[in-house]
């Protein structure tokens, strides 16, 4: 049975007298940053020079990583997945004592094995669903966001008072935690960002390509298909009501037409692909071949860029939106 965790599981006195070391200030780590430190939470904050001064600017105590690992009790590793595994090889594996919680906001360094942290350290997982400015909005309007939280090593056997005692800290429980295992956290991103998001990108340009290869002018018709709002509209219903119920609040013409016409697109291939996708995932081979590529500063992910910023579509959805900018001045 699913576990799904709420402000009433945690013991917000678990941090209470400690230090949380917040390493990296990207846009995550600095909302982890300041929704804990306005949830009366001790924050120091350990990054590159470039970010030091910008955590500095909201009032941070700011230094090197290596420094704030020292000095914290409870590690926050919110560095991007590329970065991670190195900064923890240099910078924090050697700092690391009895007493240290390391946390992951994203668990694919843990999950394919390019961080083994020593067996002495409680190790946990609170990965928020959200992007990092809708995670402090909702903070500061009182509401919650969804996130992922497990534990991937307990050694002091208290890890999950600290997992739910952080996640409390940056208000994720007003809205709720599962609890899922490391692996499962890196599998579903991943999935989502090769299964899902490839389909969508797909869908997306070949309709814009079909309806303006039939004469229907791209204003109109990259409008209508994403520019103007109309589909995150969708997905926010969807979002706050379930998938049917957002079909459900269409119009009957709207319904007939998605109702009618699903099972055309209820094809084997796309099922298969997406299985090979989480085959891959699960078994780690995108994982492997994302380092290597990585180490060998990534020129086929530049090559695919270029061939992405070639298409024409990209110029009529630049002209679309200055055309919009323009008249709204």
């Amino acid at each position: 049975m699913t576990i799904i965790y709420h402000e009433k599981d945690a013991n917000p006195l678990i941090l209470s007298g400690k230090t949380i070391g917040v390493l990296g200030y990207n846009k995550l780590a600095r909302s982890f940053a300041l929704n804990m430190r306005d949830s009366g939470v001790m924050v120091i904050v350990g990054c590159d020079e470039n970010e030091q001064a910008n955590a500095r600017i909201d009032g941070f105590d700011s230094k090197s990583i290596s420094t704030v690992t020292k000095q914290a009790d409870v590690i926050m590793l919110l560095l991007p997945d590329e970065l991670v595994t190195n900064v923890y090889m240099e910078s924090i594996s050697p700092g690391l004592r009895r007493d240290h919680t390391l946390i992951f906001a994203s668990a694919y360094s843990i999950a394919f094995g390019f961080i083994e942290p020593p067996p002495f350290v409680d190790v946990g997982l609170v990965a928020p669903r959200s992007a990092g400015d809708t995670m402090r909005k909702n903070y500061q309007e009182g509401k919650g966001f969804l996130s992922f939280v497990a534990v991937g090593q307990d050694a002091s056997h208290g890890a999950w008072d600290t997992v739910l005692a952080t996640a409390h800290a940056i208000g994720s429980l007003k809205f709720g935690a599962v609890e899922v295992s490391m692996e499962q956290e890196a599998e579903l991103s991943l999935f989502v960002q090769q299964a899902v998001l490839p389909a969508l990108h797909h869908i997306i340009v070949a309709s814009a390509r079909l309806l303006m290869q039939q004469g229907y002018p791209p204003e109109a018709a990259l409008q209508d298909l994403y520019l103007s709002g109309k589909f995150s509209d969708y997905m926010q219903q969807v979002a706050s009501n379930g998938l049917l119920h957002a079909l459900q609040q269409t119009t009957l013409t709207g319904q007939y037409g998605i109702f009618s016409r699903v099972d055309r697109f209820n094809e084997l291939k796309l099922e298969r692909l997406m299985e090979v996708a989480l085959d891959e995932i699960r078994a780690g081979e995108f994982a492997q071949e994302w380092a290597q590529e990585y180490a060998d500063n990534h020129p086929r992910l530049d090559k695919l860029r270029r061939q992405q910023e070639s298409l024409d579509l990209w110029e009529l959805e630049q002209q679309t939106l200055e055309f919009f900018e323009s008249d709204e001045k």
